[in-house]
């Protein structure tokens, strides 16, 4: 039988594989750094990282929130992990540099990104399901299904439905927005396309005006009319329970809205 010989590996002039040579030579740089205060080695740290650092702020690219402000926020927290990088325990700097940026990217989306509150958890969340949506769709060539995209994260439907409908919450629209297509002048915006006239208004208006009224009436018409005009009493019912006679509660109601009405018109 045939074998296949294991190509050699690639070595650099120093007999080390590429990586391990990279490694020595950061780990150099690291070290003029820290030990030696090596402005140079500092900036070079930084310019030979930043790759990584634009790559991890698309991940959380979106329509929203531009790339630039992304890209700025990963390039200040690459810096910040050149600073507190410990060199000396020989750990790979991108193991320590890559959950510091995703940290301070999503720590940028929770505290400048939405416009209402959402609790951490669940902003992290809309973000994986946005990327599953993303990978799914160039997967599938259509938009998933969130039953499909909780089958990819091995969550329950109603979790990815939660993010989805959480996403709302990252940006607001303000009412006085212009409304878009409108043929009205520039003043038109979205506050003028919401609710309606309310008659009730004129309702409050009116009850508080007749109530002037029937303060100005004696206890025994204010009475009459409540059983008239609240209760739904006809006039023989209204005689027979206070004592008096149809025809003498017919005349008191006449002369009471008669008063409620003028006290009304003088106000």
């Amino acid at each position: 039988m045939r074998t296949v010989p294991t190509p050699p590996t690639r070595l650099t002039l120093t007999g080390l594989p590429p990586a391990l040579t990279q490694r020595q030579e950061e780990r150099g740089l690291f070290l003029r750094y820290q030990r030696n205060g090596d402005a140079d080695a500092r900036r070079e740290l930084v310019e030979r990282f930043l790759p990584l650092a634009r790559r991890l702020a698309r991940r959380y690219e979106q329509a929203s929130e531009p790339l630039d402000d992304l890209v700025q926020v990963a390039s200040l927290a690459l810096v910040k992990a050149v600073d507190r990088f410990d060199a000396e325990r020989g750990d790979a700097f991108s193991s320590y540099a890559v959950p510091t940026i995703l940290g301070e990217l999503k720590r940028h989306f929770r505290d400048a990104g939405w416009a209402l509150h959402v609790p951490r958890g669940l902003q992290e969340r809309v973000l994986d399901v946005n990327n599953v949506i993303e990978a799914l769709s160039r997967e599938l060539g259509h938009s998933p299904t969130p039953k499909q995209v909780a089958e990819r994260m091995r969550l329950p439907v109603e979790d990815v439905l939660e993010a989805m409908d959480a996403a709302r919450a990252y940006n607001t629209t303000s009412l006085e927005t212009p409304r878009r297509g409108s043929e009205d002048d520039e003043t038109s915006t979205i506050a003028e396309t919401l609710g309606e006239d309310d008659d009730r208004f004129d309702v409050v208006e009116d009850s508080a005006t007749i109530e002037r009224g029937l303060k100005a009436l004696p206890e025994r018409e204010r009475s009459i009319l409540f059983l008239r005009f609240a209760e739904g009493l006809t006039q023989a019912e209204i005689a027979e329970r206070i004592g008096i006679s149809q025809m003498h509660v017919s005349r008191l109601i006449r002369r009471s809205i008669g008063r409620v009405r003028l006290v009304a018109n003088a106000a």
